[in-house]
């Protein structure tokens, strides 16, 4: 049975003007250019130029404008309409930030490898139905270069899809072509292949190349299992040294050749939201000037809105235009407002991670780095988390001690001897440097690894220092292993 009632309910709201100032907080440096480009080509309202002093714009002059103008923009919509899972990328940083990889600058710009493919296949003068099946692989290829696809599902593809007849013999004689393109490996269907097909481009080089042949071939599973003795014993190899020297060859080989298709020398420098500089010592930040553009209000759409708000109120056109010029310009100086908030913002996050973290940037050591998460910030600034959030999200800034994204500062706090809370950062670092030295022959397992750290004062449990070794991608004590 069906019922009507009356319920209360409470929901957030966000103008489109908080909407607007969040989605220019989170944008970095580098592309901030690329949005007041598309907000000056949207607006004719707003140009580039120091703001001049202009009147406040009246639009309640005449109450009967006032009734008939188009309804506000700053109308509220609900919250659930703007935000998303992914605008709160970095949320949850209580643990480190940032990886190994993200502290990398400048970042290569990677040409595309399917390009690169189609490219090669032109050279092979395949006729129209080669030349369909060779498309068809190349579109199945990952972007790390295996094709993992199975070649039946491809022959069903080519016969759905395009309406061609195939089976598996001609598609897989296609792709023993593909193979032999480059990057080495390309094409591969599992790891085993992969290496075997750089291995093969060296085949007859050296004795030690083709046993390195041989090991992948026969004692795949023992070679990624590092047990060594067993292969000795299987290909009855004469020496560990013998085998030394072909491990050493297949562990220098690429076992993602995708990620190996650079074929421009151009790199895209990361261009920092901040710069700290150390005067006399004294620590002193500044945004990128670029954070900081010259933009104003038309004068020209301001002086034609004073001009029809003077004009008869009667005409229904000449009204519609009227709205359409307020609108133009509200929509302008809420813009400049976003973008001057935006830098207010900046600065004060950062200056309260400076501040926070102020003997690091001083001295650069990062021993110094305090334990430091989120909520830490926010309370200090008395602002959201997530605000905080997209502060620190994409934002790099310069230092004497080099170039650094603002999660690297970020870490979670693991408690010592002594009672005081030290970065996780540190204690990665003594967990690095104690696998460094550590006898490869008699890697140290997770538990002993456990043990050094407690020994150096830190209160950390096994779990915990697996996970910080998965963090700096070292892998566990069996395929740290060697000879």
């Amino acid at each position: 049975m069906q019922r009507l009632g009356l319920s209360q309910t409470i929901t957030q709201k966000l103008s489109p003007q908080q909407i607007q100032f969040i989605k220019l907080l989170q944008v970095p440096t580098a592309e901030l250019d690329t949005r007041i480009e598309e907000e000056l080509e949207i607006n004719p309202a707003l140009e580039e130029g120091k703001e001049e002093d202009i009147t406040e714009i009246d639009s309640t002059e005449d109450q009967d404008f006032e009734e008939e103008k188009l309804q506000d923009i700053s109308d509220e919509i609900n919250v659930e309409d703007y935000i998303r899972e992914e605008d709160y990328t970095g949320y949850k940083m209580q643990g480190d930030g940032v990886t190994e990889e993200d502290k990398d600058f400048p970042i290569p710009t990677l040409s595309s490898l399917n390009e690169s493919l189609l490219t090669q296949l032109g050279f092979l003068g395949l006729n129209k139905y080669e030349l369909a099946i060779a498309e068809q692989l190349i579109g199945s290829i990952e972007n790390d270069g295996y094709i993992r696809r199975d070649m039946e599902a491809i022959v069903n593809d080519l016969a759905f899809s395009q309406n061609i007849e195939t089976n598996f013999e001609d598609v897989e004689a296609i792709l023993l072509k593909i193979q032999e393109f480059d990057p080495p490996g390309i094409a591969a269907r599992n790891l085993k292949e992969c290496l075997l097909l750089q291995l093969e481009r060296k085949k007859n080089q050296s004795a030690e190349v083709d046993l390195a042949i041989k090991i992948l071939d026969e004692c795949f599973d023992e070679f990624t299992k590092k047990h060594y003795d067993k292969i000795i014993k299987k290909l009855d190899i004469g020496s560990e040294l013998m085998l030394k020297d072909a491990v050493d060859i297949i562990i220098k080989l690429n076992p993602k050749p995708g990620d190996a298709s650079v074929t421009s020398s151009k790199s895209q420098f990361i261009i920092p939201d901040f710069i700290l500089s150390n005067l006399d010592g004294k620590l002193e930040l500044t945004l990128n000037s670029k954070n900081a553009p010259e933009l104003r209000i038309s004068r020209s759409y301001s002086d034609m809105f004073k001009a029809y708000a003077k004009s008869d109120k009667k005409d229904k056109k000449l009204r519609e235009t009227v709205s359409f010029v307020k609108q133009k310009l509200d929509s302008a100086k809420w813009f400049i407002d976003a973008i001057r908030q935006r830098q207010q913002t900046l600065l004060r996050t950062m200056n309260a991670i400076v501040h926070f973290q102020y003997d690091y940037f001083f001295t650069g050591d990062e021993s110094k780095l305090k334990p430091m998460i989120l909520k830490d910030i926010a309370e200090k600034i008395n602002m959201d988390i997530s605000t905080i959030s997209r502060v620190a999200n994409s934002k790099a800034i310069q230092t004497e001690f080099g170039l650094f994204s603002l999660k690297y500062f970020f870490s979670e706090g693991i408690a010592t001897d002594s009672g005081e809370d030290v970065s996780s950062r540190e204690v990665k670092n003594t967990l690095k440097k104690l696998i460094d030295k550590e006898d490869k022959t008699r890697p140290l397992s997770d538990d002993k690894l456990e043990k050094h750290l407690k020994a150096h004062g830190y209160n950390i449990a096994r779990r915990t220092v697996a996970k910080y070794r998965e963090q700096m991608n070292i892998p566990v004590a069996r395929l740290r292993k060697e000879l």
